[in-house]
């Protein structure tokens, strides 16, 4: 189908008073409702697994509330629940009895309530998808639309059906990887069928063609063409956002380490502002570390920066920092340094203690960084150590058994 024969698609499609578009998705203010409310609902899912009174059923659970609210939506997301429904004989979907992969889920919804901008988005659909929990598929799409309506087109067996009709295709329906190469063609399609920025209304008209209501008509051509290329594009960046979320995973557990060793030295931690809502081993960060970065008499600017830096110690009810740490696993050394820089020459008589924590393969690294002539004159007076990955943690749970304070971490740094 050329981009002709597309726009004569979408006019039909548009024009059919019965069609979805006109009964679901131009349906004005109920349907923007609907985002709001399950925006909620995904907040309130999010906070009973953190809390752990999510419960081992849907019956009951908040997601139940998030997908009643979802299915309301007319027909096009009918049976939008069936894939989340505890099925016990076959123990799936397995987020309800498993405690590890229903803070997984919890942590996906957590980060897609946060994230701004597409990369994001889709980088935690791929780190869901590689997560491989049974029974989980595909189906989170219907969650994530109404948080990213023009990032994430919504999935069902008729849109999967369309989809193949209308590009000659054979997506399957319970595969990651189809829908995310699905989701290259939808994207590449609506922008040229120019219908809207939410990919609900090309979804729509998918359901259309999947239900047997509007014909396809021609699949040859330009599109089909256009959809080989985009499963490339798909399996491309799926492949880099696993990638980026091992090391992403690793910082984690680091910035989780200095988390529970500066709590157990008894002092106040703040985490920085954008991994707030990063959790690890079943424990929030939003639950273990100040919610905001104490006032400093800061400017804007420098506030905005000091409140990026990975790790925070406070020494308690004060605004006094006893230590900060900048974790690296595979970003740029300066970065963290540049940051550190900021916050020392931003307090005056600054005493606290700076630490950049970092692969024991990356030593040299950090090293030939500290060597810079302009680090070097800048951190003359400022104590800046490295702390290795493993020695942190070999060492933790001595350092929080018996630590008293920051000198604890004399044992493990390399000065």
């Amino acid at each position: 189908m050329d981009a002709t024969a597309l726009e004569t698609l979408v006019g039909r499609y548009k024009d059919d008073p019965e069609s979805v578009y006109n009964t679901w998705f131009a349906s004005g203010e109920e349907r923007l409702k609907a985002f709001r409310a399950i925006r909620r609902g995904v907040k309130d899912a999010v906070d009973a697994i953190a809390a752990g009174t999510f419960g081992n059923d849907f019956r009951g659970s908040p997601l139940e509330t998030v997908l009643a609210a979802i299915t309301e939506q007319k027909e096009v997301f009918e049976g939008a629940a069936h894939p989340f429904y505890w099925k016990p004989k076959l123990r799936i979907p397995d987020i309800y009895e498993n405690e590890a992969n229903k803070r997984t889920f919890g942590a996906f919804l957590s980060a897609c309530l946060a994230a701004t901008r597409e990369e994001q988005v889709l980088g935690e659909m791929s780190r869901l998808a590689e997560a491989r929990i049974k029974g989980l598929g595909p189906s989170v799409a219907n969650i994530a639309y109404f948080l990213h309506p023009t990032v994430v087109p919504p999935f069902n067996t008729a849109m999967v059906k369309g989809f193949n009709a209308l590009f000659a295709d054979k997506k399957k329906l319970g595969s990651w990887e189809s829908y995310l190469a699905m989701r290259e063609t939808i994207v590449q399609a609506n922008a040229a069928a120019r219908m809207s920025k939410d990919l609900g209304a090309f979804a729509g008209l998918l359901y259309e063609i999947g239900t047997g209501r509007l014909a396809a008509g021609d699949d040859s051509g330009a599109l089909r063409e256009a959809n080989v290329a985009a499963v490339k594009t798909a399996k491309s960046r799926h492949e880099k956002a696993v990638a980026a979320q091992r090391d992403e995973s690793e910082h984690t557990k680091i910035q989780h380490l200095l988390v529970k060793i500066g709590r157990a030295l008894k002092y106040d931690v703040h985490v920085a502002r954008n991994d707030r809502n990063r959790s690890h081993d079943g424990q929030s960060f939003a639950l273990l570390t100040l919610p905001a970065l104490p006032d400093m008499g800061l400017s804007a600017e420098v506030a905005d920066t000091v409140s990026l830096i990975d790790v925070l110690w406070l020494k308690p009810g004060t605004s006094e920092i006893a230590c900060a740490f900048e974790v690296e696993k595979s970003t740029a050394i300066y970065s963290g340094m540049l940051r550190l820089e900021d916050l020392a020459r931003s307090i005056p008589g600054c005493v606290c203690h700076f630490y950049l924590v970092a692969p024991r393969g990356r030593e040299r690294e950090v090293r030939a960084q500290l060597a810079r002539p302009s680090f070097r004159a800048a951190l003359a007076d400022i104590t800046l150590a490295y702390i290795p990955f493993d020695e942190l943690c070999e060492h933790c749970d001595a350092l929080c058994k018996f630590g008293d304070d920051r000198e604890a971490l004399k044992k493990i740094v390399r000065a």
